[in-house]
Formats: C-alpha cells, sequence, structure tokens
C-alpha cells in the first residue's frame, strides 16, 4: 500500500462507517451465511505451513522448502483414488463418449478450475495437432469431441470476472449455450466444492442427460451439512462425486495450490487414459502409475538444483518489483499456464489485472506473457486451438442474474472483440518497459528449447533492458535452471504439472517475500466476490481481534473510502490492508 493509502486509512475517523456500509456488513453476516465459508478446509490455515512468513524472512530457500510441504498432502490421497471404482467410472464414461458417433468430454469450472478446465480442452486438442501426421482422418475428428465452461466465458482466463461465480443461474445459461446433454461426459471441478456457478452448470448437464462428475477438494460430509446447494449436488444419484481432499492449502484459502493441482492430476489423467484405450498404440507413451510419476516431478523440484531455481526465480521478481519494476513472460508451449498463473495473482494478492491495450489509464499488470510466434489476432487461436468462446454480456444479462446494480448500469466487456485487445502477441510493447527503473523480459522453456521459439524469443526480448530465462527439465541451461525430471506423456501432462507447481511456488513465494502474507495466510486478497469478502473478514477478524460482526463493517467501510478516490495510473489498495491499518493491526 502507497503512503498516501497508509496515511489517510490510519487517520483517526477513517473507519467512521457510513450507514450504507453498516447495511451492507448486515446483510452480508445476517443473508449471506451460505457464502461463510470458514468451516471449510481449504479456507483455514494449514499447520505444517504455518510458518511460512517467518521462512521467508529467514531465507528464499526455507520459505520454498515450506510451501513445497503442502504438495507432498497430494499423492496420499490420490494413489487412493487412482485405484478407486469411481476414477475408473470416469475413465469408462470419458471412452463410451468418445467410441460414441457423438458426443464431448466437457470440463466445467470457475477461477482456477475454469482456466483448468480451459487448459484440460486444449491438451486435448493439442495433441492431435502434434500428432496429425501419425492420425487417421477419423482419428484427426476427434480432436473436437472435448469442451470446456469457464466462469464468465474465456475472458476470464485472462482477468478475472466478478461477482460471476456467485450465481447458479448464470452456469446453466453458459451449459445451455453450449448445448450440454445426452450423449456427453460432462465434469464439473470445483476447489471447494461450493461454487454457485459450477454447480448450475452440473445441474443444466443432469437435467438434460449427461453423464456427470463432480470433483472437488473437501470433505464432501463436512459441505454436505454447511450448504444446501452442495448438499443438492452430492446426494443426486445422477451424479458421480469424486472427492479429493488432500488438506489444507500451503498459503490458506489459496486454492489455486494444492486443491487445483490434485484436480488438474486427476482429470489430464482420466483425460490421458481415455485417449490411450482408444487407441492403444499411444499407451506405451504414457506412465503407468501416476502418482509414481508425480512424486517424481515433486522430487526433482525439491531436489538441491530444484530449489535453488525456484529461490533465483523468486529473488529476482523480488528484486523488480520491490523498485515497480516489470516482468513480461516469453513463451509458446506453456503459454496457457503461465496465463493461469499471472491471472490467479491479481484476486490473491491484490495486484493490478492484466491491462488491455485500451485501458491506458490503467495501471500496468506486475506480469505478463506474450508468444514471439504469432500476432495477437492469431494467438488467441493457436493457444486454445481453436476459437475462444466469450460472452456477450448485456445489462439485461446482468438484471435477470441479480447483480449488483453497477453491473447493470456498466456490463463487464468481456466479448471476443475486447478480449484480443490483450497483446500477447509478438507485436512491440514499449508499454510494459518506457518509465520503468527496471523492466525485464524472461523466456520460459520446459522440457525441450525449439529453436524456432528460442530464436523468436531472443529478437523479441532484445527490446527489453533486461532479458534472462527460465528453464523447467533435467538438463542445466543459461538463466535461471529450475531441475526437474518430466515424464513423456501424450496429452503432455507432465509438462503441464511441472509448471504448474514451480509457478504457483514462484509467484506466491515471491508475494511471501515482499510481505503480502501473514503467517500463512493471504492478507492482501482482493474482496471481488461473496467468496473472497468472508475470506477478508475473517483474516480481519483474527488479525484485528475483532468480531465477524465488526470486521465485515471495516470491510465495506474501506471499499466504501477507495470507491471514493480516483485511482487513475495508480494501483488499487487492498481494502482488507485499509481496514487493517484502522484496527492497528499489523499488515
Amino acid at each position: 500500500m502507497n503512503k498516501t493509502t497508509e496515511q489517510t486509512a490510519s487517520n483517526a475517523g477513517a473507519f467512521k462507517c457510513s450507514e450504507a456500509a453498516k447495511a451492507k456488513a448486515r446483510n452480508f453476516v445476517e443473508n449471506e451465511r451460505q457464502f461463510h465459508l470458514g468451516f471449510l478446509p481449504t479456507e483455514q490455515s494449514n499447520p505444517i505451513t504455518a510458518s511460512l512468513e517467518d521462512d521467508f524472512r529467514r531465507s528464499t530457500i526455507a520459505g520454498v522448502q515450506c510451501l513445497q510441504r503442502g504438495d507432498r498432502q497430494i499423492p496420499i490421497t490420490m494413489r487412493h483414488v487412482f485405484a478407486g471404482r469411481r476414477f475408473e467410472r470416469l475413465v469408462s464414461a470419458m471412452e463410451a463418449t468418445l467410441r460414441a458417433p457423438k458426443g464431448r468430454i466437457i470440463f466445467s469450472g470457475c477461477g482456477a478450475t475454469g482456466r483448468l478446465s480451459i487448459l484440460l480442452e486444449s491438451m486435448w486438442r493439442d495433441f492431435f495437432h502434434r500428432r496429425a501426421a501419425e492420425l487417421s482422418p477419423e482419428e484427426r475428428a476427434l480432436a473436437d469431441r472435448s469442451a470446456s465452461i469457464m466462469t464468465g466465458g474465456d475472458f476470464a482466463l485472462i482477468k478475472s470476472v466478478e461477482f460471476f461465480e456467485d450465481f447458479a443461474e448464470g452456469g446453466r445459461r453458459q451449459a445451455a449455450a453450449l448445448n450440454v446433454g445426452e450423449g456427453d461426459t460432462f465434469v464439473a471441478i470445483t476447489e471447494g466444492g461450493e461454487t454457485s456457478s459450477v454447480l448450475g452448470t452440473l445441474q443444466y448437464a443432469v437435467e438434460h442427460g449427461a453423464t456427470c462428475f463432480l470433483v472437488f477438494n473437501n470433505p464432501a460430509d463436512i459441505l454436505r451439512a454447511h450448504l444446501d446447494r452442495c448438499r443438492e449436488a452430492i446426494d443426486n444419484p445422477k451424479v458421480t462425486v469424486i472427492d479429493i481432499y488432500c488438506g489444507s492449502m500451503s498459503l490458506a484459502g489459496s486454492t489455486r495450490m494444492q486443491a487445483t493441482t490434485s484436480e488438474q492430476l486427476l482429470c489430464s489423467r482420466a483425460l490421458e487414459m481415455a485417449l490411450c484405450r482408444l487407441m492403444p498404440r499411444f499407451a506405451d507413451e504414457a506412465e503407468p502409475d501416476a502418482t509414481s510419476a508425480f512424486e517424481r516431478l515433486l522430487a526433482g523440484l525439491e531436489s538441491p538444483d530444484g530449489r535453488a531455481g525456484l529461490a533465483r526465480a523468486i529473488e529476482f521478481e523480488k528484486g523488480l518489483y520491490q523498485v515497480g519494476g516489470r516482468i513480461t513472460y516469453i513463451a509458446d508451449k506453456c503459454m496457457l499456464d503461465l496465463f493461469t498463473d499471472n491471472t490467479e495473482r491479481s484476486p490473491t494478492f491484490m495486484l493490478p489485472p492484466l491491462r488491455s491495450s485500451r485501458d491506458r489509464n490503467l495501471a500496468q499488470s506486475w506480469a505478463f506473457v506474450k508468444n514471439p510466434l504469432h500476432p495477437t489476432a492469431e494467438c488467441w487461436d493457436e493457444m486454445l486451438r481453436r476459437t475462444p468462446r466469450c460472452l456477450e454480456f448485456t445489462s439485461e444479462d446482468a438484471k435477470s442474474l441479480g447483480m449488483p446494480q453497477r453491473f447493470i448500469d456498466s456490463p463487464p466487456r468481456i466479448g471476443r472483440a475486447d478480449l484480443i485487445t490483450y497483446m500477447i502477441g509478438n507485436e512491440p510493447a514499449p508499454e510494459r518497459i518506457e518509465g520503468y527503473r527496471r523492466a525485464a523480459a524472461v523466456t520460459v522453456t520446459v522440457g525441450d528449447r525449439p529453436q524456432d521459439f528460442t530464436e523468436a524469443a531472443a529478437r523479441l526480448a532484445a527490446a527489453w533492458p533486461e532479458q534472462t530465462a527460465i528453464h523447467i527439465g533435467p538438463a542445466p541451461a543459461d538463466g535461471i535452471w529450475i531441475a526437474d525430471n518430466i515424464p513423456g506423456s501424450p496429452l503432455e501432462v507432465w509438462r503441464h504439472l511441472a509448471v504448474k507447481l514451480a509457478f504457483n511456488c514462484i509467484s506466491t513465494g515471491t508475494m511471501a517475500a515482499m510481505g503480502r502474507v501473514a503467517g500463512n495466510w493471504m492478507s492482501w486478497v482482493s474482496i471481488s466476490n461473496k467468496k473472497l469478502i468472508d475470506r477478508g473478514i475473517r483474516l480481519l477478524s483474527e488479525l484485528g481481534a475483532v468480531s465477524y460482526e465488526e470486521a465485515a463493517q471495516r470491510i465495506f467501510a474501506a471499499e466504501e473510502w477507495i470507491a471514493s478516490q480516483d485511482w487513475t495510473g495508480k494501483e488499487e489498495p487492498c481494502a482488507v490492508q485499509v481496514a487493517l491499518k484502522g484496527t492497528g493491526a499489523r499488515d
């Protein structure tokens, strides 16, 4: 938080709560109990990483070691899940869908799981693109037999779409637009198991005859006991529930970490097994034991060279950001993975979101991603292996969903024409260079380093005053080398998981090293939906030693104050941090 914000928040009377703020707080406390989620393990502090803040103060390596403890919870759970009948039912349903003359494997999610859903579809499509010469025309036609639903549409891949996740009806409408129904295998993925929009898509899929699965990362009995919407889905005999609870997150509430990682492992493994059953000649390329392969990934990242590389990447990012610098990643094969990581940094740590070329008055995101091989107009199709599916959202849509008045007055611009204003291609990017004390281009490769890519990346990166590279793989490389052994895979399952594990650590570790966590809590969280509002209130209650009700009033008062200020060209402060200053608590 800048000095002006800190000063204002600390002034006596800064939190004289207006009647409007009190009314909003009262409504949230009394009428939004279905979004009071502190009882969920995924929202609670994990005791094995409670020292995260202190460990990063001691050394970056110690902080990395602490963060990695949470990932070791995943294989303990997944070994049992992979051996279970429900996982076999998922693989068999996918195989049956692919053998039928029509039908699709459809993944649905929101936020981190929405981006995972898009990734899973793109992994499927990319296989048929990469291996086209080895496939018959009938086999190549299978590329279109997978699809995904992202709450808020594909635009939400690059920038979180506020409040959409709170509306089940919005999810139903997106499922209807994709014509989900009989013959489809439908996999709803929600980190905590409670996301309304995802459950809405599932409800529609059930009603229209799809074979349905619900994947989540909390104990099913706890969800059933507390949340009506979860009980309805879990108890539905037409839904196969796959509960892969593997403990609380390394960073409390940050379900983009272990929850989404385990869900990525589960769904990508199932998709690859279905592919190999359909085309057995590719089975020899797949790992026979997914849990052992995942443990080998973890072991590589936990090795001395793995941890040293992760620590170097964290220290490099921290050094840039501390002087107001900016990083631009240059990538190709792992571009979608990096967008997922970069987009999720924004609400987790209250960072400026990725910026459109038309929003010149907004602050630049701390990190961005560009592809050196294609211009922006082509890059989106190349990255997704299809045309983006975006929503043309209107005031009438917002009104019919019961969204807040500000969405009715000014509906979010989240259509395809809006998406392609984010210049992710090989165009020059002076806006990410000029006016900053430090600006760096970081080329990212995983496993191999294709010559056409590295040459194009070098040409694009030449415009930046600083250049380096991050390489994830078994062989040492120039720049920052993160050692890891990446097994082979038809769908490149392990390549994508290696990027996720590494950048979960890098992005979270950088913020921890910069003091944006308290203990192992995300103390700079954005309150952009009801779940995050609750998370902010609980954090303020704990750190500020005030009641939940008083914390709610302070959060809404801080939000009201922020909304009254002009942040043109500046980074908007975190309401939780503003409220914490008002309590005199440490941030």
